[in-house]
């Protein structure tokens, strides 16, 4: 499979700039959801392909391999019902914002081959939340789902930051009857003075808010509790992390998410002119360094998702071994091919046997 996307696809869909080479494989996965007796037998012959891979516990959830589609790849959850037939164990959709946006400008996102990276500055363009909200109501739900699905939320951009916390919880209250799982994604640098979001006061205001929400929704009959994670930034002081970790501790969320695309500009791209979020091998190191240190500092108790850097089983690997329980991958598969996450899952499970 691997040859046949270098060979063939890979070379076509890399004729077209970065987004539209995008918009194609969001398109032809949302077709194959739609498809469904193609669906479904990939779906089999998947399983028979990943059926010596132990599935992963996790917030209370059950995942049949380690290996996700991370946030940024369906932002409108249009295609995740095809994510299973392509071997992942989850998928996050978004990120998600309460009022529909279009993004920033294009052109904003750029492949660096030589280098296995994308520089992206989309800015969130979406369709909102009350449309994702609507389009999931038509989906699989429950146990009719093959694998977890994460929601990431994000704030709109005409939104103060002072306003953030209602923002959030607008998508929330409509996204999480529908999710596995919920992200609070307060790290992409795209959208002005996020980041300011895991600033500690802040940051403190929003999850007290959210998690007293979730509490809600869990009291009322027939409600149940839905794990809430924080996406963080790979750009934060020890410090910073520590007062992050204190503040996760205090609302007792379910997990995190390290790490977002980076603003810094190691080696090569210390001579690269684009704004945006750097992504792929060269925040491999930085990742895993994070989620090292976050479960060194919470003794292992708080469980970690590790994104950055993924191409292959030796990478995921490193972020296991380092404490995650589970990875995602995005900027690898554009590379690497959409079985990229069967081919993690199985490498990764050989190497758990020995």
């Amino acid at each position: 499979m691997g040859k046949w996307y270098d060979g063939l696809v890979r070379p076509l869909l890399f004729r077209c700039d970065a987004e539209h080479a995008h918009e194609l494989g969001v398109q032809a996965m949302e077709w194959l959801a739609r498809l469904a007796p193609l669906r479904l037998a990939l779906e089999r012959r998947m399983s028979t392909h990943l059926q010596a891979v132990r599935p992963v516990e996790a917030f209370g959830l059950r995942f049949p391999n380690a290996v996700g589609l991370a946030a940024g790849f369906d932002k409108d959850a249009r295609a995740w019902p095809a994510a299973a037939a392509l071997g992942f164990g989850h998928v996050e959709v978004g990120t998600v914002t309460a009022l529909a946006q279009p993004g920033n400008p294009r052109p904003r996102a750029f492949r660096y081959p030589a280098e296995g990276a994308v520089i992206n500055r989309m800015g969130f363009n979406n369709g909102g939340s009350e449309a994702m909200a609507a389009r999931l109501a038509r989906q699989p739900l429950g146990a009719a789902r093959r694998i977890p699905l994460g929601v990431n939320l994000g704030k709109s951009k005409v939104t103060p930051i002072e306003e953030a916390t209602a923002d959030y919880l607008a998508s929330f209250h409509r996204l999480a009857d529908f999710a596995d799982y919920v992200v609070l994604n307060v790290s992409s640098p795209n959208t002005p003075n996020l980041r300011q979001l895991q600033d500690e006061s802040r940051l403190r205001e929003l999850l007290a808010a959210v998690t007293a929400a979730n509490r809600a929704r869990a009291a009322r009959p027939g409600g149940r509790h839905v794990p809430v994670l924080l996406k963080i930034a790979p750009d934060l002081t020890w410090a910073q992390i520590d007062a992050v970790l204190a503040v996760i501790a205090e609302h007792q969320l379910d997990g995190v998410i390290a790490t977002n695309t980076t603003l810094a500009r190691p080696g090569f791209f210390a001579g690269v002119n684009e704004a945006g979020g750097l992504s792929g091998l060269p925040l491999r190191a930085r990742s895993t360094e994070i989620i090292r240190y976050i479960a060194r500092a919470t003794h292992g108790r708080l469980p970690i998702i590790g994104v950055g850097g993924i191409d292959g089983a030796d990478a995921a690997a490193e972020k296991l071994d380092a404490g995650a329980v589970l990875v995602q991958i995005y900027t690898g598969m554009i590379f690497r091919g959409p079985f990229l996450a069967a081919e993690v899952a199985r490498g990764v499970s050989a190497r758990q046997l020995f």
